[in-house]
């Protein structure tokens, strides 16, 4: 099949992923990173009216490379029926992430007379996403050094803590990764003292919203050691400490409200692009940091339900190849326009 679009290394396809996908060749994507649709109908919509089953994540799973992650929004609704649909097929569940927002707006039936004050659903205010990965070839070093997938991108992924990093007691041996699938030996994957990298990727992002910051409670960054008179080391504290007469306690570190521990995906106004009217486009901050996780350096991102192609424009911006399919043909004409437009200020 022509595509429909084709620059940079960017490819867009317009068509139903069913169809475009048997064409393309086996184990060939890094990651798949994609918003199907929810089955809720949202806003009339046609494309909106079922959830993506067992058919369509089958032919994903063929053409991801061994070891590759999918990570996919559902409603919370009927997420469950994709994540079902997803397993079904083979992949593995590995997670699922929780994105907060402020901005939805609760979709509710609201009764009158004698039920006045009643109504029929809550104000939608988080999104999952899921995330499975293709089952290994070996272990997560064998799969990874032979198809460079397998792993996630923790280290770039980090939460940026400024100046201040805990202190943890963790010995650089025992900050090394270990599981039943092999050792991470080429990554310190917890911090260890001297590190400044910042705080270990959450399985919650929030838009930093002044509602949703506003649930966060004040929280006093972890402290690992902390009485040095004696030479004892705590883990995993939290609270004010125990100041006790003759010890030397060291300082806890930052302070402020929790919602700094995890990523913070604020959307611009202006992101969407001009004359983009699809009704569920993506924070662009959101989708580099999802991006950046799952995909290796120079790797190919797959997106089987593109929309107006945010997605796109993130793989764009972090370097990386990309492949869309999306069925509406005005959708791909808006991605095709979005991904121009980048042209100008990226080169």
């Amino acid at each position: 099949m022509k595509p429909y679009y084709e620059s940079g290394g960017i490819t867009i396809y317009h068509g139903d992923c069913r169809e475009i996908l048997p064409g393309l060749p086996a184990d060939s994507f890094d990651c798949i990173v994609t918003d199907p649709p929810y089955g809720l109908a949202f806003m009339g919509k046609e494309w909106d009216h079922g959830i993506p089953g067992v058919e369509f994540w089958t032919q994903v799973l063929r053409v991801a490379k061994p070891g590759a992650h999918l990570l996919a929004f559902g409603g919370t609704r009927t997420f469950h029926r994709l994540a079902c649909a997803i397993e079904d097929t083979g992949w593995e569940i590995r997670d699922c992430i929780m994105w907060v927002y402020s901005q939805g707006f609760p979709k509710s039936h609201n009764l009158k007379g004698d039920w006045q004050g009643w109504g029929t659903a809550l104000k939608p205010a988080w999104e999952p996403i899921i995330v499975a990965r293709k089952p290994l070839v070996g272990t997560v070093a064998e799969n990874v050094q032979k198809h460079g997938t397998g792993a996630i991108n923790i280290d770039k992924c980090r939460i940026p803590s400024g100046d201040v990093v805990s202190n943890h007691s963790r010995s650089t041996e025992a900050a090394v990764s270990k599981g039943k699938f092999g050792d991470s030996s080429a990554q310190e994957t917890h911090q260890t003292p001297g590190q400044t990298i910042g705080r270990f990727p959450a399985n919650l992002i929030h838009d930093g919203s002044a509602e949703v910051m506003a649930t966060f409670p004040d929280a006093p960054g972890q402290c690992g050691r902390a009485r040095t008179d004696r030479g004892r080391k705590t883990n995993k504290i939290y609270g004010k400490l125990n100041h006790v007469a003759g010890s030397s306690v060291e300082p806890r570190g930052d302070s402020g409200s929790a919602a700094r521990f995890f990523y913070c995906a604020k959307a611009s106004r202006s992101e969407r692009g001009e004359g983009n009217d699809h009704p569920t486009v993506k924070p662009l901050s959101l989708m580099r940091y999802l991006v950046r996780l799952v995909t290796p350096p120079g790797g190919t991102v797959l997106d089987p339900f593109m929309g107006s192609g945010t997605t796109a424009v993130a793989a764009r911006e972090k370097y990386f190849r990309f492949v869309g399919c999306e069925i509406e043909e005005k959708y791909c004409e808006i991605a095709a326009k979005r991904l121009a437009q980048e042209c100008l200020f990226t080169g």
